[in-house]
């Protein structure tokens, strides 16, 4: 037995053999047709923009996810607030994708019982394009990436630079077309470094041109891998479509710009504050004494008499000030501030040894004066 019952789900224009005989039947039937497409387009576009908005939503959670990440490695003080912020955005983005995946299984789901007819029962049986694309090139090692990027610089240093300062939308695609060597991974690593530079120096303006043409390469050099092209070859196309971009793509290459400026920003910080420490650590190694200790540690350390008294740079002071303190004590911070260099003792002293009274120490000599007097203060 064979089911016909598969050909009752089907709607026809010309479905019915008798009209009315007032009707003009092909029109009838045209107008049935044109009513159907129609409803189709309509449901297909419904469909579209579901599947649109849910991309969009996926999109901004894998940035919220990337950013939550970032900031629990780094969370500290001020960030906590932050990270709380963007924890509560990315639940926020979590509901908002559900919700769209849901529109979208209702929308797959009122397609599958739409009934078939002429513009749905059959379709393309074969259909061939031929399209040139970029062959995949060899894996470089980190070694041959590092070579290469270093070789470009050198080459197009102020080519790179002179795009990086460009500011509209034409003059960037001249510039590229006069010069299509530069649209490459090597610009933009160039650019991301070139952006940190400027932050750390301060150049916030600068920077901030500077990131918006990284940006631009990034969108072409993304471009390219989605329509696995040489990017040298659809560059053109990214200008033409932003310059012409609907409100969607320009927010999202707006977002991106700010996503970048952002991380940047919090490049140049930790680059600022690793240097901070690097100069820290060189200025304490300098200042350490003969025994190896800091004399500004050292001097912060010492009882307010005491203090006082390598302030001023009264030694009568010190040896009062000695004098009236336990034996034990005193020796503890003079040896201490003679390890830091605070204090040097008496070398001409007959015994060489150390004495617990005022007439242990000498005055500090001369050229030391002023060494000593930057580690105190």
């Amino acid at each position: 037995m064979i089911d016909y019952s598969v050909w009752d789900h089907i709607e026809v224009s010309d479905d019915e053999d008798d009209t009315h005989p007032n009707i003009d039947t092909p029109s009838l039937f045209r107008w049935r047709h044109q009513a159907r497409v129609d409803r189709m387009d309509e449901f297909q576009k419904k469909g579209e923009d579901i599947n649109k908005a849910l991309c969009e939503c996926r999109r901004k959670l894998a940035e919220a996810q990337k950013k939550v990440q970032e900031l629990t490695i780094s969370a500290s003080g001020d960030g906590k607030a932050e990270l709380s912020k963007a924890q509560a955005e990315e639940k926020k983005l979590k509901k908002e994708e559900r919700e769209w995946e849901r529109k979208m299984d209702e929308h797959n789901r009122e397609e599958k019982k739409m009934p078939w007819n002429v513009d749905t029962l059959s379709k393309e049986g074969f259909s061939k394009s031929v399209v040139n694309i970029k062959p995949d090139a060899s894996e470089e090692t980190e070694e041959e990436k590092e070579q290469k990027h270093k070789t470009f610089v050198e080459k197009y240093e102020k080519q790179i630079k002179h795009f990086g300062m460009l500011h509209r939308w034409e003059d960037s695609q001249k510039y590229l077309s006069d010069n299509p060597h530069l649209v490459c991974e090597e610009t933009a690593n160039y650019l991301v470094i070139m952006c940190i530079d400027l932050e750390v120096d301060e150049k916030h303006a600068l920077m901030e041109q500077v990131a918006h043409q990284t940006i631009v390469m990034q969108f072409i050099l993304e471009l390219a891998k989605s329509l696995k092209v040489d990017p040298r070859g659809c560059f053109r196309q990214f200008f033409a479509k932003i310059k012409t971009a609907d409100q969607q793509y320009q927010d999202a290459f707006n977002d991106e710009l700010e996503s970048f400026k952002e991380r940047v920003r919090g490049r140049a910080k930790i680059r600022i504050e690793k240097a901070l420490k690097e100069y820290e650590a060189e200025e304490q190694q300098k200042r350490l004494g003969p025994g190896g200790l800091d004399p500004v540690e050292v001097y912060e350390t010492l009882p307010e008499e005491m203090q006082k008294c390598f302030d001023e740079k009264n030694i009568q002071m010190l040896q009062e000030v000695i004098s009236k303190m336990d034996p034990t004590e005193a020796k503890t911070h003079m040896k201490r501030c003679i390890d830091s260099g605070l204090w040097v003792p008496n070398s001409k002293a007959e015994d060489g040894e150390e004495k617990e009274d005022e007439a242990t120490y000498e005055e500090v000599k001369p050229d030391q004066e002023e060494a000593k007097k930057e580690d105190v203060n």
